[in-house]
């Protein structure tokens, strides 16, 4: 399937540097085998948790929109002083890693949407959602917690076909915080704002909210479109296949 500022950190022994951002509910926790996987390979990798989520759950509140999101990276990139980045995001991470492309492309070495939602200029994710979808979100977030956050969904829907997985992932998940989902992220320029893209959908199976986004990446000549046989949360169900696809990468 696999077909820049001055700052001067170095990755290790000459590898790359990865930062590898989540989706929603999801925390730096679900991409831990492709890490351990990539630094074996002598690689420096960052899986950074976006306010609100995994451990920095205790930091949910209504403030939390897509710009803190993408200011949770940024933040990093900066305190770290990394370059030649490899920029992974996963699903609702798609907006976060855009955002972070569109402030800081000449960081960038490569951009990766993983099953990834890419997000248009001056729309949040509930503009690319339908309305029915829409609706029933913002209902659980309602009843939950007064509108706070979304409720954690069940870790099945996301095409885990292992048991240990599912319960893996469903021990973990946390509430989403709700106003990143109707906010956008400040973008002055069209998604992956000039730094080399690469797509990368998961096919067994389909999962449908990314549909859209899938199709616009093959639309986009100028970027690379890839695909890996598993569900949704790749990282967990096949973190071998998807470590060599990311070092796979130019």
């Amino acid at each position: 399937m696999m077909s820049m500022a001055a700052a001067t950190a170095q990755p290790a022994s000459d590898g790359r540097t990865y930062v590898l951002v989540h989706g929603a509910f999801h925390g730096g926790w679900c991409w831990r085998r492709v890490a351990r996987r990539l630094r074996a390979a002598g690689h420096d990798v960052y899986t950074p948790t976006q306010t609100g989520l995994g451990e920095r759950k205790h930091l949910l509140t209504q403030a939390i929109t897509m710009d803190v999101f993408v200011e949770d990276i940024t933040a990093l990139i900066e305190a770290e002083e990394l370059n030649g980045i490899y920029l992974v995001g996963h699903s609702f991470g798609g907006g976060t890693v855009a955002g972070v492309a569109d402030r800081m492309p000449e960081r960038l070495q490569r951009l990766v949407f993983l099953d990834a939602g890419i997000p248009e200029p001056g729309k949040s994710p509930f503009d690319r959602i339908p309305p029915e979808v829409r609706e029933a979100r913002i209902k659980a977030s309602q009843e939950s917690s007064g509108g706070l956050s979304i409720p954690v969904p069940p870790a099945s829907s996301f095409g885990l076909a292992s048991q240990a997985d599912v319960d893996w992932v469903q021990r973990r998940m946390t509430p989403h915080p709700l106003n990143t989902y109707r906010t956008a992220p400040t973008m002055k320029n069209p998604p992956g704002n000039g730094v080399p893209t690469t797509f990368i959908r998961c096919t067994e199976p389909l999962y449908a909210n990314i549909d859209s986004s899938a199709a616009y990446a093959k639309s986009r000549a100028d970027w690379q479109y890839l695909e890996i046989r598993t569900g949704h949360d790749a990282m967990v169900s096949a973190p071998q296949e998807l470590a060599e696809m990311l070092e796979g990468l130019t």
